[in-house]
């Protein structure tokens, strides 16, 4: 039979469109990506070597420790817990303070808009990213064996740590300084120590702070395990607990770690609110 043709005036229906999330080479992309990832995984398991038996195990291994671990030998404190948890924090802010006098002018040098000499940049930049990719354990390895055992091992090891850290954020800040107020100071003739502190500082004064306080909480934590390695500070006395398996008195070195990281996040907090 013969189509019937279509009256004049009326519009064709176009056919339905269907709603899809990804294409199809987004679907085989998230499916390679799982099947990647699983591999991964696999591998990981395979090469760490993971026992079944000590799985099943865990959980009455761990009843056993924390029932040795209680109760809480809160004599101990006193006698050998203060004067470490003390050292912790000297050794943290020492290091702090250290890593912030050698950071200002590497980062100085890193920003390419105040050092136009490229291979200035390119050495502070290295600095930079070398302080960063050794750990603070490792740091404090290295500078046991050179000064021995004690606090000013963990002292400069915090240091050096903390100088690509403090380094890098405060070089960018000022390469994403406004040129504007840069370039009016520079026009009445201000000598280069006049631009930084009249330019330059007031724009980067908040991120300073907020590095310079970010990295001495950061710090307290580090500081107070870098005794493990016989760098100093309470991680010595929780090292030495573990080492006579004196568990009561491990609980309350570990109780006296959370109690000062906590109290200096909370004044790192506050601080901040006050000076920013």
């Amino acid at each position: 039979m013969p189509l019937l043709a279509q009256a004049p005036g009326t519009a064709q229906l176009a056919p339905p469109r269907t709603w899809v999330r990804f294409t199809a080479a987004e679907r085989a992309a998230r499916w390679l990506l799982l099947v990647v990832l699983l591999a991964a995984v696999i591998l990981s398991i395979r090469h760490v070597e993971v026992i079944p038996e000590f799985l099943w195990d865990a959980p009455a291994q761990m009843h056993d420790l924390l029932s040795r671990m209680w109760p809480i030998d809160w004599s101990f404190y006193g006698p050998g817990v203060h004067q470490p948890l003390i050292e912790t924090l000297h050794i943290a802010t020492l290091g702090t303070v250290i890593a912030i006098v050698l950071a200002i002018p590497i980062g100085i040098l890193s920003a390419g808009n105040i050092v136009r000499a490229k291979s200035l940049n390119l050495l502070a930049r290295f600095i930079l990213v070398a302080s960063r990719s050794v750990n603070s354990l490792i740091w404090a390895l290295l500078f046991v064996g050179v000064f021995g055992p004690g606090a000013l091992a963990g002292t400069v090891a915090i240091a050096c740590r903390s100088v690509g850290f403090v380094g890098k954020l405060i070089g960018e800040a000022l390469e994403e300084c406004d040129i504007k107020a840069v370039e009016a100071i520079r026009a009445t003739g201000a000598p280069p120590m006049t631009v930084l502190a009249k330019a330059y500082w007031p724009q980067v004064a908040p991120t300073f702070w907020s590095v310079a306080l970010f990295r001495w909480d950061i710090n307290v934590r580090e500081s107070a395990v870098l005794g493990l390695v016989g760098a100093g500070g309470i991680g010595m006395a929780l090292d030495t607990a573990m080492n006579l398996f004196q568990w009561d008195r491990v609980s309350l070195i570990l109780v006296a770690i959370f109690v000062i990281v906590l109290a200096a996040e909370v004044g790192v907090t506050q601080l901040r609110k006050r000076i920013l």
